[in-house]
């Protein structure tokens, strides 16, 4: 099935060839307390404590909440604000590394996924710390525990890595294939399912062989290549792509029975039951035109951003921007010194000629942007809406299935900053209707 809309960008994925490295031990670490969806972490170390690879070094803030652990052993230096991936200072601990790289005793192994029960399953990846790694970063054992009135019926695994540059999932697919495919049984098992699908894009065939060719006997998948066109990996067009169904205005896959996950998530997920790793690392690609040696790293998380690029070589002299995602969704930083995170699948540095400046202008009413809206929206009038400070009207155009996947400002030729506008609305209505609920109570 083909969605309608979306794009068809230059993909850049010259590093699919390029296999993962593992980045050395670094002297220092910065681990934020934030890095889900949801409440932050409160700490349980304070400045001067010990603590070993593999630590708690927060307890969940909720339900939708998850604990950040150590990368590596050493001492506390400081619990503080600190640069944040996301463009404010937040609450991080920062770790002094000792070198010795060891483990702490309470990571162990926790049995076999398919002799544990799906509630202690559920249990021990809240324990690890476990969210989304495409980027969306929602804690994994709130999205497996569905409401009982939404019973979740097929499981999708998310290999599509539409987004451009990034090679991340690619690499992980084709060097980790049987621990994707086991995660996928973890899943399945935990949602009491019996049928899932792997999804990946025609560009990367060569991975979706790895994992046909991984997986257990024992698990019932169907796998599909998918055509090569931006957002193919967004869960409701990846969902139509794959399955037929169509998720409702306002809806989540849930309302149709399907739940989706990210190949780095499923590795994560076998890791954290297998050997009773906590989420301290993931693969990531740093790539772009202004970065000298572009990698496919298996990196610590908490590592520093400029760590992460001397290791590449660094910067070129011509380097405009660097950017954790990729260039349709991704976030430019405003400095070196944030860490990587949880959900950091890219770095991508672009010099001063591959910039796009956006304008201000009236516009034209071309249509592009709705052509192009795979949520079948109007981008167009949902930028003039916020540009006149209407926020609520925002809700009679169905903002909020927005998937803010930039496919409008990607093809406006104006260049209207309509992504970046509808991000706006989004907040200031999301503040008004905050209000109101605060005024009703």
């Amino acid at each position: 099935m083909k969605f309608k809309g979306g794009i068809h960008p230059q993909y850049n994925k010259g590093t699919a060839a390029l296999p993962v490295e593992e980045m050395p031990l670094g002297a220092r670490y910065v681990v934020p307390l934030a890095q889900h969806l949801g409440a932050p972490g409160k700490p349980v170390v304070a400045k001067g404590d010990r603590v070993g690879r593999g630590q708690p070094l927060s307890e969940p803030g909720g339900f939708v909440s998850v604990a950040v652990h150590a990368p590596t052993s050493g001492k506390v230096t400081a619990v503080k604000e600190l640069p944040h991936p996301l463009g404010l200072e937040m609450t991080a601990v920062e770790i002094e590394a000792d070198g010795e790289d060891a483990w702490w005793e309470g990571v162990q192994p926790r049995g076999a996924w398919r002799e544990m029960d799906p509630a202690a399953l559920r249990d021990a990846l809240r324990d690890a710390g476990l969210v989304g790694m495409g980027g969306a970063t929602f804690p994994t054992h709130v999205k497996l525990s569905p409401p009982k009135d939404k019973p979740i019926g097929t499981f999708i695994l998310n290999g599509a890595e539409c987004e451009p540059y990034l090679t991340s999932d690619h690499r992980v697919m084709l060097e980790q294939p049987r621990e994707v495919m086991e995660g996928v049984g973890l899943f399945m098992k935990v949602l009491g399912v019996t049928k899932a699908y792997v999804g990946v894009e025609a560009n990367k065939a060569d991975a979706l062989d790895a994992l046909k060719a991984a997986c257990p006997p024992d698990l019932d998948v169907a796998f599909a290549l998918l055509e090569v066109k931006y957002p193919q990996g967004s869960e409701k067009q990846l969902i139509y792509a794959l399955t037929g169904r169509t998720v409702p205005a306002g809806g989540l896959p849930m309302d149709v029975g399907c739940l989706v996950q990210n190949v780095g998530t499923a590795v994560a997920a076998y890791e954290a039951i297998a050997k009773g790793w906590p989420l301290i690392q993931r693969v990531t690609t740093v790539t772009g035109a202004a970065i000298r040696q572009p990698k496919n790293l298996r990196l610590r998380v908490g590592t520093p951003l400029g760590d992460v690029l001397a290791f590449c070589g660094g910067l070129t002299e011509d380097v405009a921007k660097v950017v954790y995602g990729g260039p349709m969704m991704g976030i430019a930083q405003f400095s070196l010194d944030v860490p990587i995170i949880k959900g950091t699948s890219g770095v991508l540095c672009l010099p001063d000629a591959e910039v796009v400046q956006y304008l201000a202008d009236a516009c034209i009413r071309c249509g592009a942007c709705v052509d192009a809206c795979p949520m079948g929206l109007l981008p167009s009038t949902l930028g003039v809406l916020c540009e006149r400070d209407r926020w609520e009207d925002l809700e009679d155009f169905n903002v909020a299935d927005c998937i803010e996947c930039g496919s409008c400002a990607f093809c406006c030729p104006a260049y209207r900053p309509l992504v970046q506008l509808i991000k706006r609305g989004k907040a200031e209505l999301r503040r008004i209707q905050k209000m109101r609920q605060q005024g009703a109570a």
